[in-house]
């Protein structure tokens, strides 16, 4: 196969070459309109309909979305929005994979933002839609529009139901040529049939009876095998990973293998895929010295030079604490923590000295555009990405690590190639979750009333360029630390869901460098504030020998904070009771925990009962009911699955999940070193979903995960009498703790 045959791979051409589905996933078969407007770099023009909406002879639609299917239904979701106000049902509406020459430019399906963000978009381009179908209609019929309704993309002359024209007959896969008008009516809740339903996800049959694509099954024809190399586990960022000398030598017995080597990037490729992975251990590099890792984690971060911003600033909370009947005033420690997906990232590029195809699982088709471009030293509009689904991410894993690797190996050796990491490389070189420190303290009356709080967290911001960037392009290592890409202290998450007069927040911001490169990590950092924060709480009920429900109850500041409090409550049949007054010498025990908890807009509520096995140090989490007001819910199923997937992982990174390190770079690379929860330890969980109807959608997938955490380090103060204040609650800190109090 030559370059120049490569870059032109049609979608029939790729379908042959193992079932890639390189346009994307229909539920009614492949969308007329894909191919067309894959011949043009986009993205299409987001003020024409066109761009969103293709109505097609059989009365059905394809709507072109340009949120990623992770998993999470929000494919399903948005499909329920725009079939809403189009009047059609599931059955009639398709949908494509993201691609950067076919769907449009919605940003980043990050920040639970696919119906939030992305749902108002469809619902205009889909009224915009049905508008434009009503006008040639009430042509083809002779009626004014307000004459004519629509079911299933059937309209009919209102009274008169046989003299009706379809969708398809109207406009049938021929395009709308219609811009938005800002204009289209939306229609009014009292009459939606689809939003607010559960209907069944579409992804979910071909999942089920394994015909789905996920970005690992993807093949092409003439494609080879690449693996990147690098030291085993990442070293202090800003150290990079230089190779001094390589020994191709220590390869040459393995058939068609070679090296590939830009700036400091090493890789192997090979024909067969085993040889890839022998060269890729056989290979020997000797790498540059790196400076060490810090000693003491949280001890260094505090010490270090931070830029300081305050997040929430009022009344006077020095003042307040001096008159405070209880105050109470620890400090918390949380670990870095790996994306650690299911199966490790993988990607697959055919570069040419024309353009690129690459084929990942990004969370942003055009950025990735752009990043590649950069790498491979081409224009923009000559790089075409096209998301496949991975077996999960949970934020900024290493999906594009492996798409600019396979980039670079393709362009490198002129054939497409297709790069999977290796779990050491996945769990070595993630872009983790940063670590956390905080002091809490906060204050009560003499009857329970909060009157101060404050909040300060230390951790550093996220990088900029992936590894691979680095490496390639000898970039020296940057970090986000202003604006939306920067991660300070969460003053959604610290404090605001109660009333408090007195206030104040600090978000310490810890240089990047010399530690571990840090990304977004799902509900980014909300564990450990909610972690901390929710303890403290909880601490102050106790003082007060008050029933932690109640004790919120009596403080919360919104009524929508109160709703998922009692929602959660309700739920697990919360009986008042102070915490710890029932404590047993039992070996193993119970407890009982509560919590609140967000990541951006959404109210999250959790309650946790857990048993904790006073000799081994272990800690199950038998049950965890989770409720979640996200405003208008499109789908209820959905949200439920989500509650269900934060709780459990939650419950993971809470009780087992921590990136160790020693001075020379990260030792957590597998699952014995890195451990998650196995499905048999997953608690049950006791799914709520609080409907607002009347509210805008807000994000449903990490408004949970912070709640959950903080029930469950409450419920083992419940049980046990002790605080833990550093997670992951392992059984080593567990019997420390039940030692260090007896």
């Amino acid at each position: 196969m030559t370059d120049t045959d490569t870059l032109c791979f049609s979608r029939r051409d790729l379908l042959k070459g193992g079932g890639a589905l390189v346009i994307g996933f229909s539920i009614a078969g492949s969308p007329p309109a894909a191919a067309a407007r894959g011949d043009v770099a986009g993205p299409p023009d987001p003020n024409a309909i066109d761009s969103w909406i293709a109505v097609h002879a059989d009365n059905t639609a394809t709507v072109y979305l340009g949120k990623g299917e992770f998993g999470q239904g929000n494919t399903t979701g948005l499909l329920q929005i725009a079939g809403e106000e189009l009047d059609l049902d599931m059955s009639q509406l398709r949908w494509v994979q993201l691609d950067t020459n076919v769907t449009p430019n919605q940003g980043a399906t990050t920040s639970s933002s696919s119906i939030h963000r992305g749902g108002p978009q469809v619902r205009a381009a889909a009224a915009e839609a049905r508008q434009a179908l009503l006008a040639l209609a009430s042509t083809r019929l002779g009626v004014q529009t307000g004459s004519l309704t629509v079911s299933k993309g059937v309209v009919s002359i209102d009274g008169h139901p046989t003299r009706s024209v379809t969708y398809g007959a109207l406009l049938g896969d021929k395009p709308f040529n219609v811009k938005f008008t800002g204009t289209a009516p939306q229609k009014p809740i009292n009459r939606y049939k689809l939003v607010g339903t559960s209907v069944p996800r579409v992804d979910i049959p071909d999942k089920a009876s394994g015909t789905y694509v996920h970005m690992q099954h993807v093949r092409v024809p003439d494609m080879l095998h690449g693996r990147v190399v690098r030291p085993r586990g990442q070293r202090a960022y800003g150290a990079g990973a230089k190779p001094l000398s390589i020994d191709a030598s220590s390869i040459a017995d393995i058939p068609s293998a070679r090296i590939v080597r830009k700036g400091d990037f090493v890789a192997v490729v090979a024909e067969r895929e085993w040889d890839a992975v022998k060269a890729a251990r056989a290979l020997k590099v000797t790498w540059q010295e790196s400076p060490p890792l810090p000693e003491n984690l949280f001890d260094s971060m505090r010490a270090a030079k931070t830029t300081d911003t305050v997040i929430a600033d009022w009344g006077d909370a020095s003042s307040a604490f001096a008159q405070a009947a209880h105050v109470a005033s620890w400090t918390y420690r949380c670990p870095y923590q790996s994306h650690a997906p299911f199966a490790a990232n993988c990607a697959l590029a055919d570069v040419g000295p024309n353009g690129a195809l690459v084929m990942s699982s990004t969370q942003d088709i055009y950025n990735s555009r752009d990043m590649l471009a950069q790498v491979l030293g081409l224009p923009v509009d000559k790089v075409r990405v096209q998301y496949h689904e991975g077996s999960g991410t949970f934020g900024r894993s290493c999906y594009e690590d492996a798409a600019q690797g396979a980039a670079v190996m393709s362009q490198a050796v002129g054939k497409p190639v297709r790069v999977q990491f290796t779990r050491s490389d996945e769990l070595g070189w993630d872009d983790y979750g940063p670590a956390h420190l905080a002091d809490v303290r906060a204050g009560i009356d003499a009857s329970g009333k909060l009157i101060a709080y404050e909040y300060h967290g230390w951790q550093h911001g996220w990088m900029v360029n992936e590894t691979t960037h680095e490496l390639v392009l000898l970039t020296p290592p940057t970090e986000r630390t202003t604006g939306a890409g920067s991660i300070p202290v969460n003053r959604m998450s610290t404090g605001s869901m109660y009333a408090v007069a007195n206030r104040r927040v600090v978000s310490h911001a810890v240089p990047m460098v010399g530690y571990l490169k840090g990304a977004p990590l799902r509900s980014p950092l909300d564990l450990s504030f909610a972690f901390a924060s929710e303890q403290t709480i909880d601490e102050l009920a106790f003082m007060a020998t008050i029933d932690p429900l109640e004790f919120r109850r009596n403080n919360i500041g919104d009524a929508r904070w109160l709703g998922v409090l009692n929602a959660a409550a309700a739920a697990a049949g919360w009986k008042p009771k102070v915490a710890a007054s029932a404590l047993s010498d039992a070996a193993v025990v119970t407890g009982r925990g509560i919590a609140l908890g967000t990541h951006h807009v959404s109210y999250g509520a959790a309650v946790a009962d857990i048993e904790v096995d006073r000799r081994t140090g272990n800690i199950v989490a038998t049950h965890v009911y989770g409720a979640l007001d996200a405003g208008q819910v499109i789908n209820p199923g959905l949200v439920e699955n989500q509650i269900v997937g934060q709780a459990i992982q939650a419950t993971s990174r809470v009780l087992k999940e921590e990136v160790t390190f020693d001075n020379s770079g990260v030792t957590s690379l597998d699952w014995v070193s890195y451990p998650v929860l196995r499905f048999a330890e997953h608690p049950q969980v006791t799914a709520v979903v609080v409907q607002r109807l009347d509210e805008p959608s807000t994000g449903a997938g990490e408004e949970v995960m912070g709640a959950t955490a903080g029930a469950i380090a409450n419920a083992f103060f419940d049980a046990t009498g002790v605080r833990l204040r550093q997670y992951p609650m392992t059984p080593e800190r567990v019997k420390a703790a039940l030692a260090a109090k007896t």
